[in-house]
Parts: C-alpha cells; structure tokens; sequence
C-alpha cells in the first residue's frame, strides 16, 4: 500500500482505489489513539475530559498531488478537534489540508527542509 504524490490507494479493503486531490491527506485513525496512560500506568480513557486540547499522531495512507512535506507512510502531528473523518471498508480514516498538519516524524524529515506549512 505504499504509494507517493497522487498515486491511488487502498484502503480499508476497498476495491476501489482512491486518489487524494491537491493537497489533501488521508491518515488511519488509531483506535486505541483515545486511550493514555499515566506515569503510574493508570488508564485515562478518551472520554475523561482534559483542561487543553491534545494533538494525536496518525500514520499518512495517502496524499494529493500537491502536498510537499508528507508522503504515505510518514507519522503526522494534527489537531483532532479540527478534521473530517470518513469510513471505508469499515475502517475510519481522516481527511485534512496539508497546512492542518503540525510536525511530520519520518526518517527523511533531518535530510530535508520541512515545507512551507510545518
């Protein structure tokens, strides 16, 4: 399933490829993502409500044409409040802006400058 720029896609099984637009990216949403552990090793379930928003990590499945600093398979830093999900294939993915993506964590990310959005 590793593909780059605007190459179709995979996902959730589906038959179907899907090729991302422009600068949009399509990330698998970890189902265990919600769940935290303290130092202690207590587990803080999603739902508790926390005093500041906290970013979550997700892995890139696909990117458009026009992303510069994310390829599929890179790890990428977003805002969950701000997204919009989707369900293919029974699995849940999220579709954002390349400009909604806070940090990249990939290997390539020390050769190279990040882009104009990070």
């Amino acid at each position: 399933m590793m593909a780059k720029g605007s190459d179709p896609v995979e996902v959730g099984g589906e038959k179907t490829p899907i090729r991302m637009l422009h600068d949009r990216v399509l990330v698998a949403v970890d189902p265990e993502a919600g769940e935290r552990r303290s130092s202690g090793g207590i587990v803080i379930p999603a739902t508790a409500a926390m005093g500041s928003r906290r970013l979550a990590w997700s892995k890139v499945v696909g990117v458009g044409s026009h992303a510069r600093a994310v390829e599929v398979g890179d790890r990428v830093l977003f805002d969950p409040e701000d997204k919009a999900e989707v369900e293919v294939g029974g699995e849940l993915y999220v579709v954002m802006r390349e400009r909604d993506i806070h940090a990249v964590a990939a290997e390539r990310v020390g050769e190279t400058p990040t882009g104009l959005y990070l």
